[in-house]
């Protein structure tokens, strides 16, 4: 790794996690008591949250403050008592800067959760202690699967209600921990709290001795960000945004043959890293060059990596458009093989439209800063939510997970999901009004996925 890749992680602190969780299981609460009690919250914003609760007439132990209302900012989110939209939160503590999403619970809002979730280094499921492992639950487990998510905590939030009950958390912990293994994930930390008292969600309680782990907090500090774990093994990859080729008269101090012949593609690196005089290949095209050049804001860097924004400069003159894919050259390692365009689409997909997905749709796929046409040849399964196994489909509803070919009207140079996040990942866009119709991550195999399709229909 270079040393200015190793010089920014060293001193990045930045952590983003999200909540999830159904309804009423206390996730704005916690939130709330996350930046009440890291003292992240300022005067005046406690003292409305105070006199708000007080016309509510809200009690507990710990001053009466309804803590919900530090994240429910929406007036529907306030009448109705949920949380409709995501609601980032930034705080900071001694060892580490945060950005939380707090999601959405309902059913009906479960895309907001894909939407933090999406970028989460952890996310943070709440169970109510009373309710255990619900459906919603082994939903979002099934989406910080699907969107391989480093870190899962459950936090198994109202033990107070429950008197503190060892024995109801250790059942609630067997649920979850069966739920891991029929995901086929790591165990997740798992940490009894009360959001409303205040237990074991930034400091370690005395009401839990059978507990011997860390706080919540305590355990957001010590889990390493995903840049952290991702930087050694990516490869480069920058999506080209748009070509850069001056236009107007040239400036009496710059030099007129350069500026007229100057030829940048400006984009943000998606992922690893670049120095000038390195090789890259071209996708879909498979030209390969060299970066002579790259310029941030005014001035000629040596080297960018992810996630600057930049313009790259290259030794030939080859055809480049919005939509393609510069990657790393000839780098050894089996994350630095070059995405192969293809015209064959194999994807998990999170719908997220109340309108059904049929085989034979016309759609929208939005990789990067290209959007082409597609058309779903085989819904190939869908996730069953009570056994987690890929079954049979012929369509997807608002909310199922399911495994898709897509065939494009034009190649594009994907990356498995499992190596890069950002090159992996697709919007589905309805062509009739634009409107999102499904997060999209490209499978790993598509040798397999076309096996089991073919098996299906007896190709």
């Amino acid at each position: 790794m270079s040393t200015a890749v190793e010089t920014a992680l060293e001193h990045s602190t930045l952590f983003r996690f999200a909540t999830a969780g159904s309804v009423d299981d206390g996730k704005s609460t916690l939130v709330g008591r996350l930046l009440h009690d890291s003292k992240s919250v300022l005067a005046d914003q406690l003292d409305a949250v105070a006199r708000t609760s007080a016309e509510r007439g809200f009690g507990g132990e710990r001053g009466g403050l309804d803590l919900a209302l530090l994240t429910d900012g929406l007036r529907a989110e306030r009448e109705q008592g949920i949380t409709i939209d995501v609601a980032y939160r930034y705080f900071a503590t001694a060892n580490r800067t945060f950005i939380l999403a707090d999601t959405p619970g309902h059913v009906q809002y479960t895309k907001n959760t894909v939407t933090g979730a999406s970028t989460a280094d952890a996310v943070v499921v709440l169970i109510d202690a009373r309710k255990g492992v619900l459906e919603q639950t082994r939903r979002h487990l099934a989406v910080a699967r699907l969107l391989r998510v480093a870190h899962i905590i459950v936090a198994v939030n109202k033990i107070d209600l429950v008197d503190y009950s060892e024995a109801v958390f250790r059942d609630v912990e067997f649920q979850l921990k069966q739920a891991a293994r029929e995901l086929k994930v790591d165990e997740p930390a798992i940490i009894p709290v009360s959001a409303l008292e205040g237990d074991n969600v930034v400091d370690r309680s005395e009401k839990t001795p059978w507990y011997g782990g860390p706080s919540l907090l305590e355990t957001l500090e010590q889990l390493p960000a995903l840049a952290d774990l991702e930087t050694d093994l990516e490869a480069f990859r920058f999506p080209v945004q748009t070509v850069i080729r001056p236009q107007g008269a040239v400036a009496p101090d710059l030099d007129a043959d350069a500026y007229r012949d100057y030829r940048g593609y400006a984009g943000q690196v998606a992922a690893g890293s670049i120095r000038v005089g390195e090789a890259v290949t071209v996708q879909p095209s498979g030209r390969t060059t060299t970066v002579t050049g790259i310029d941030f804001a005014g001035q000629e860097l040596e080297e960018a990596f992810a996630p600057q924004s930049v313009v790259l400069r290259l030794a030939d003159d080859i055809d480049i458009a919005r939509g393609d894919l510069i990657a790393e050259a000839g780098a050894a390692g089996s994350n630095a093989q070059l995405p192969q365009p293809t015209q064959d689409l194999y994807a998990a997909l999170c719908w997220l439209s109340p309108k059904p997905l049929k085989e034979g749709s016309r759609l929208l796929i939005k990789h990067g800063s290209k959007t082409v046409q597609g058309l779903v040849r085989q819904v190939i399964s869908k996730l069953d939510l009570s056994t987690f196994a890929d079954q049979p489909a012929s369509g997807l509803e608002l909310n199922d997970i399911g495994t898709v070919h897509i065939r494009l009207a034009a190649a594009l140079p994907v990356d498995n999901y499992v190596n890069f996040r950002r090159t992996g990942a697709f919007l589905v866009i309805d062509p009739s009004d634009g409107n999102t119709l499904a997060a999209g991550l490209v499978e790993s195999d598509h040798l397999e996925l076309s096996a089991r399709e073919d098996e299906r229909y007896d190709i």
